[in-house]
């Protein structure tokens, strides 16, 4: 089966903040603060749902799919691609063990996005990316509460997956406001952040200075380093 190559417009936006939402929060709570990380200035938002109810996390998905678009946000789901197919999410972000990356590929065409974990694993990226991965997760990056027990990952792996494969890479994994900026430095297009930026005082104020975090680094990149 041929790759369905992501447009480079398309590629080249892939950069930002992405909220990934907590479990356990009832849905108004949730969507109250994935509204404030939109207004702070998230680019992205995954939805992450472990629990077993489909028609609460198909009405939860919709909902938060509408708050994307009224912020010019993409919703990603987590895992679960026929729950992404059928709200019309803009993508799906698959473990090791959440189905083919093929087969994703495939069933989401060339205009919605396929996000892979890739953990420590550099070859596993390189496979990923063959397979039409449009962004590449490390991590952890450092200790992370919602994953405590997750392999560590170095930045360099995000320095290698911009200068090899040409893709961008996603960091995830404890990343904080205070150790984000050597993150971006060491290449990272995106930032997946969840307790940091849900369990914040204030959700919006955080956003934004994640948000500023990425305009400082913009302004460092020589033009080389863009896709």
């Amino acid at each position: 089966m041929a790759v369905i190559p992501l447009p480079d417009a398309v590629r080249k936006s892939l950069r930002g903040l992405y909220a990934i939402t907590p479990d356990c929060l009832a849905a108004n709570v949730l969507l109250d603060r994935v509204r404030a990380a939109l207004q702070g200035g998230a680019a992205f938002v995954q939805y992450r749902d472990k629990g077993g109810d489909t028609t609460r996390q198909a009405e939860t998905a919709r909902a938060l799919l509408a708050l994307c678009r009224q912020f010019g946000a993409r919703l990603l789901i987590n895992d679960d691609l026929a729950l992404a197919l059928a709200v019309g999410a803009d993508g799906v972000h698959l473990g090791a063990t959440d189905g083919k990356l093929a087969t994703a590929r495939e069933a989401l065409g060339g205009a919605r996005l396929l996000g892979a974990s890739c953990y420590d694993d550099f070859e596993r990226a390189r496979a990923a990316a063959a397979l039409g991965a449009d962004y590449l997760a490390f991590g952890a990056m450092h200790p992370s509460s919602t994953k405590p027990l997750a392999v560590r990952a170095s930045p360099s792996l995000m320095t290698r997956c911009r200068a090899e494969l040409q893709v961008p890479a996603c960091a995830i994994g404890g990343i904080t406001v205070e150790n984000a900026a050597p993150l971006l430095a060491a290449g990272a297009d995106l930032l997946a952040v969840i307790s940091d930026l849900f369990e914040a005082p204030d959700v919006a104020s955080r956003a934004a200075a994640y948000y500023q975090l990425f305009e400082e680094n913009a302004r460092d990149l020589p033009q080389s380093t863009t896709f």
